[in-house]
């Protein structure tokens, strides 16, 4: 599975500018936005997943600073994904703060389950119920569970039709001490997502209530 790219929720694709700090030339960034960032940096995390930091958009807000993660099991590819952080200083009307994470979270999975009308509704309660999980607030939630269908024709005809899922969502952190929200909780929240989409089981007690999704598509080979 390649990684993940495409459009975030809050409507940009953003794998075109590279991670900085210093968006207008100004100066260093602010101070709750690198503290932000460094607990991103030194986050600790499932040894399943593997994250690496990716360009991040300008556009959304004058800081930006991204990761991209994928989920793996030995040399294959379980589920794929993407954590913008975004901040700005003077705040922002929609998001009600001066920090938010979008995200895009990807994987494949077997036919019948991406026609069961009931997805859409689990997978949006992977994410709140992976932030809940952790204790974390945050406010303003929003997104999209969008499942697409592939089938082949032609020269492609001998491949098995294939569908995934999608989940695209942002969020606003609530901001602890000095003005800077718990980002390494808000990551580990978010690899409990990508877990849970690939199928991984709990990393830990008191996930009873999670809902796991049966029938998911092979492992795709790296």
């Amino acid at each position: 599975m390649a990684a993940a790219q495409g459009r975030l929720s809050d409507g940009t694709g953003g794998t075109d500018d590279a991670n900085g700090e210093d968006r207008e030339g100004g100066g260093a960034a602010p101070a709750p936005f690198r503290a932000a960032v460094d607990a991103l940096r030194t986050a600790r995390l499932r040894p399943q997943i593997e994250i690496e930091p990716t360009p991040a958009p300008r556009r959304l807000a004058p800081y930006a600073y991204a990761l991209e993660a994928t989920v793996v099991d030995g040399d294959q590819d379980l589920a794929d994904g993407r954590l913008v952080l975004l901040h700005d200083p003077a705040g922002h009307d929609a998001w009600r703060g001066t920090f938010r994470l979008v995200t895009l979270v990807r994987a494949e999975l077997e036919q019948e389950m991406a026609v069961d009308p009931l997805l859409p509704e689990v997978c949006w309660s992977w994410l709140t119920g992976a932030l809940q999980a952790r204790g974390l607030t945050y406010g303003e939630p929003s997104g999209t569970v969008t499942r697409a269908s592939s089938h082949h024709f032609g020269g492609l005809s001998e491949r098995p039709a294939s569908s995934q899922i999608e989940i695209r969502a942002s969020w606003t952190p609530r901001e602890g001490r000095g003005s800077v929200p718990d980002t390494a909780a808000h990551l580990a929240s978010w690899c409990d997502l990508l877990a849970q989409v690939a199928g991984l089981p709990p990393a830990g007690p008191g996930d009873a209530s999670v809902v796991t999704l049966p029938q998911r598509r092979g492992p795709q080979s790296r």
